[in-house]
């Protein structure tokens, strides 16, 4: 049967799903659930949307516990996070570095890998992070919010502040890289896949933001401080990763 003469199928409301029973999220059945959900061969809508869910609701405690555990890891050995580690603590009038209960594992609620709260800190959120390298570009990107803020003094309540530090951080943590995204994207318009990333990335940040009022305000934000912001490599001397 020709899918032009079969019904619609829809996904599921998020507030309707609930956490599939035990013996679909481990073993052989969530290996083969993995799997065709990598590949999208038979998967509908209701399934992926089910995945999904049951992938960022499943083994929480375990995935605190991974998250932990990459956590050391990156903080005594990728070069960017260090860096970044120590020319924060260059800025701290203590000389002190970022504490490290500051930095924290935990589950959220959200649809993200992370965040910066001036006055809690940073955030990784272990049921979205997926590997020790993903958690190392989060963790960067993040280090680079902390880093302009103590520089800068963001306000984060101005639009054209926002865009310009999440510019910075997308282009100097390496969630940007080119193989990232021919990984999503494929390899079409190659050149410019970095910048397109970056740009992507600022403007749903942006669009977040609770004073931003639409999509367009948020793009104009990010057009108006691209250039100045996207050459700013400050700390590092230029993009490397």
């Amino acid at each position: 049967m020709s899918s032009s003469t079969q019904p619609a199928q829809t996904s599921p409301s998020p507030s309707k799903i609930t956490l599939s029973a035990d013996s679909q999220l481990n073993g052989f059945e969530w290996w083969r659930r993995s799997l065709q959900y990598q590949t999208g061969l038979g998967l509908t809508p209701s399934e992926k949307a089910q995945y999904e869910y049951d992938y960022f609701h499943r083994n929480l405690d375990q995935k605190c516990d991974t998250c932990n555990d990459h956590l050391k890891w990156v903080l005594a050995y990728s070069p960017s996070v260090r860096f970044m580690m120590d020319h924060i603590q260059k800025l701290n009038k203590s000389n002190e570095p970022v504490p490290r209960n500051k930095i924290v594992c935990q589950t959220c609620d959200f649809t993200k890998g992370g965040g910066f709260d001036p006055n809690h800190g940073i955030v990784l959120c272990s049921n979205y992070i997926r590997s020790k390298w993903q958690l190392e570009d989060i963790l960067a990107h993040e280090l680079v919010h902390v880093y302009d803020y103590m520089k800068f003094n963001v306000n984060m309540l101005d639009l054209r502040q926002h865009a310009c530090t999440e510019i910075r951080a997308s282009m100097l943590s390496g969630e940007c890289r080119v193989w990232n995204e021919m990984k999503k994207t494929g390899m079409g318009n190659f050149g410019k896949k970095f910048q397109e990333c970056i740009r992507r990335r600022a403007v749903l940040s942006v669009e977040a933001n609770p004073v931003c009022k639409s999509r367009e305000e948020a793009e104009k934000a990010v057009d108006v401080v691209w250039k100045s912001c996207f050459n700013d490599t400050r700390p590092f001397e230029r993009v490397y990763r």
